[in-house]
């Protein structure tokens, strides 16, 4: 009697708890249903087909209750998992700047005015460092940081959970460790960081560096992780296969081919010993993606199609899966559960183990103390931050506390530092009597105290010869306020030409300077110097017709520059403007020659108007007071300078110039090349009250080109209201250079 009663009370207390212990639990328990897992492999852009599967598997409701990705199918399993339906999971992916993840530079918005008024000479920047020890290059090509934060976004409701199994429904990633070749399974931490490092592709991506292992890509050792998903007890397996099939003998007649087969052996091998664990009840998808490449991002929708239309295939094979929509409604409530609420930010830590003061990366942070998170303006700030060059990768995690979230602000300084080459090519020919090429090369040597003090040099070898070395102090750990310390010397050839457009004379101007300039930061795109200049110019080798006395002409005086730049790209924007002002006074009383006042002014703002882009610049410059001598000449004509006049043709102490572009991009978003037309106006004067509408200078041009790595390369031809026609190869022209 004891023992029946004891039974009875013992079954009437598991009705009472029951339902609250199923309540509270993350996942949907299969119950007496066998449990489901889903293998997602990797494969790049093929792996959006993984999306269309998960699409038929809910119109059939075919619930999954562990899910196990590589590369690839890590990142779409990892949205799943934790709940993201997939009607978002899909406008997501096809949402996402897929040419930005591809690129650590996060944007020009995000540089200072300093590092962009220089870009245009030095823009190509391929991650190598010089130090004592010799010449280092990154571990891979790209860091990966534009990619990091488009994961961080994507899995932001997880971003307080650090067990994977708590996540909706349990998931892993797997990654392979670089040193030893074997899988690591990725069960715990963040959750972006996991899918990232399994998507780590070798000698592309850099590798994540997690618990002292070197990880990369997940389909190195196991790109279907079948086996991973048995361990997790699932008793049915729903494989989606990607990978690659080897080529034939025929195909292989080309390097990159050779070099892809290489590749995909070393997937389909593992990929082929762990589809050999399938058994009779598993499911295998194979969605026919013949044609579509893994760089195929932008053909997401199509992407869909395939996968869901290979899910349908298996219609047969997935029905026995399939619950009841009472089941199902209890499954999606489960699926849909969110973990715990970020709350308040209750504290700030920051990396400890960097060359600057920490005081240096808290400056950059809005982020209040006992505020929710505001992960826009984070991320802003840490692009600012990255923006900076110090860095490979910068990211951010949380910490739940009693009170609320612990920031997490994890700064991985760049292993190739703290020195940094770039490079810089310009090139003009205009087939007839002018052409001009410059090779450049610079070292920005950074993190030289604790308040981020900076010492840059550049060197452009050619037609039109600069140097220039200057140091960077910041007043303060914001770089708020700084001293700029410089030295210049650039050389200059001018054509001389009459008023029939024919060169009648050449002339050097050589100019050395030293300069010291007080600058603060206005806002994130602006800025402003105050500054004093001592130099000497000299006129040399002249040629043809003598316009000016040779020898020394001292200069000194002082200036002002208002900048603001917001501009998207300098050579072919998209979006922002560009805003200048500067005046420059040349004094006696400072060592000069001449007393002198100069005024220079520049606006320019980048568009789009349907599938065009829109360039349009104002520019003009002027002698207020003094009398200028030739090197304070001011030089129009050339490409996109009045265009269908020689450059240096249109010259004086005055001039203006008013222009528009416009272009539209063709081809893809790896290899964008595009045409377009525009008009120019303007002239050089004695006086700009000389300037009349009758004696404007005008010229229509149309273009084409293809952008590359080193800026536009562009071919041209122009058209002047004096009836002559130019043309022109250019590489590398920038809007702003004619500001500076």
């Amino acid at each position: 009697m004891f023992n029946r009663c004891a039974l009875s009370g013992l079954l009437a207390l598991l009705v009472l708890v029951a339902p609250a212990v199923l309540a509270e639990t993350p996942q949907a328990e299969p119950g007496s249903r066998p449990k489901i897992g889903l293998v997602l492999s990797g494969g790049g852009a093929k792996g959006l087909a993984h999306v269309g599967v998960l699409r038929v598997l809910e119109e059939m409701r075919v619930p999954v209750d562990v899910i196990v990705g590589t590369s690839a199918g890590s990142a779409i399993g990892a949205l799943y998992a934790l709940g993201m339906p997939v009607a978002q999971i899909e406008q997501q992916l096809i949402d996402i700047n897929w040419l930005a993840s591809f690129r650590d530079d996060p944007g020009r918005a995000y540089k200072a005015v300093r590092r962009k008024s220089d870009d245009w000479r030095y823009p190509v920047e391929p991650g190598i460092g010089i130090r004592l020890d010799g010449i280092h290059l990154g571990s891979g090509i790209i860091a990966g940081q534009n990619l990091g934060f488009i994961l961080n976004e994507l899995t932001r409701d997880a971003a307080l959970v650090e067990d994977f199994d708590r996540l909706p429904i349990a998931f892993r990633a797997v990654a392979t460790d670089l040193e030893t070749g074997e899988q690591v399974v990725l069960r715990r931490g963040d959750l972006a960081t996991a899918i990232r490092a399994s998507m780590s592709i070798p000698g592309v991506y850099a590798p994540v560096v997690l618990d002292g292992r070197m990880l990369v890509d997940g389909g190195v050792a196991n790109n279907i992780p079948v086996s991973v998903a048995h361990d997790m007890g699932a008793d049915i397996i729903i494989a989606v296969d990607i990978t690659d099939r080897l080529q034939d003998v025929e195909s292989l007649r080309e390097a990159f081919s050779v070099v892809g087969q290489l590749t995909t052996l070393m997937t389909r091998m593992n990929a082929d010993q762990q589809l050999e664990l399938l058994q009779d009840q598993d499911v295998l998808i194979r969605p026919d993606l013949e044609g579509h490449g893994s760089t195929d991002f932008y053909n997401a929708p199509v992407i869909f199609e395939l996968g869901a239309t290979a899910a349908r295939e298996h219609a047969t094979d997935l029905r026995p899966l399939q619950v009841s929509e009472d089941d199902w409604r209890v499954y999606q409530g489960h699926r849909s559960h969110r973990p715990a609420s970020i709350g308040n930010i209750v504290g700030i830590r920051i990396a400890d183990d960097i060359r600057l003061d920490r005081r240096f990366l808290r400056a950059r942070l809005r982020q209040k103390l006992g505020q929710p998170l505001d992960v826009d303006q984070l991320e802003e700030d840490l692009k600012r931050i990255y923006g900076l060059g110090y860095y490979e990768m910068v990211s951010y995690s949380l910490s739940p506390t009693g009170q609320g979230s612990v920031l997490n602000v994890v700064v991985k300084e760049k292993s190739w530092g703290p020195n940094y080459l770039s490079f810089g090519l310009d090139y003009e020919d205009n087939f007839n009597d002018d052409t001009r090429f410059n090779v450049g090369a610079a070292l920005r040597m950074t993190e030289l105290n604790d308040w981020g003090g900076e010492w840059k040099t550049g060197a452009r070898l050619g037609t039109e010869p600069r140097i220039r070395t200057e140091w960077f102090q910041p007043l303060d750990y914001g770089f708020k306020r700084f001293l700029i310390a410089g030295a210049t010397y650039q050389r200059n050839e001018q054509s001389v030409f009459n008023s029939t457009g024919d060169r009648i004379a050449e002339v050097d101007i050589t100019q050395r300077e030293l300069d010291l300039s007080l600058g603060t930061e206005l806002g994130v795109n602006a800025e402003a110097r105050l500054g004093i200049t001592r130099g000497y110019a000299t006129v040399d080798d002249q040629v043809g017709a003598r316009i000016a006395p040779g020898g020394a002409i001292d200069q000194g005086g002082w200036n002002l520059r208002l900048v603001h730049d917001s501009l998207d790209d300098p050579f072919l924007p998209k979006s922002g403007a560009f805003a200048g002002i500067r005046g420059e006074y040349e004094r006696p009383g400072m060592g000069a020659d001449r007393n002198l006042d100069r005024y220079t002014m520049m606006l320019a703002a980048g568009g789009s108007w349907n599938e065009y882009g829109v360039v349009g610049q104002l520019y003009a410059s002027a002698v207020t007071d003094g009398v200028p001598g030739v090197e304070n000449s001011v030089l129009l004509g050339g490409f996109r300078q009045l265009s269908a006049y020689s450059r240096g043709e249109i010259a004086g102490p005055d001039a203006a110039l008013a222009s528009v572009f416009v272009h539209q991009r063709f081809g893809g978003p790896f290899v964008p090349y595009f045409a377009g037309v525009g008009f120019e106006t303007g002239n050089a004067w004695q006086s700009l009250g000389d300037a009349r509408w009758n004696n404007l200078l005008r010229s229509w041009s149309v273009f084409a080109g293809v952008d590359t790595f080193l800026g536009p390369v562009q071919l041209a031809t122009a058209y002047n209201n004096r009836d002559d026609w130019s043309a022109y190869l250019n590489i590398g022209f920038a809007f702003t250079q004619l500001f500076d």
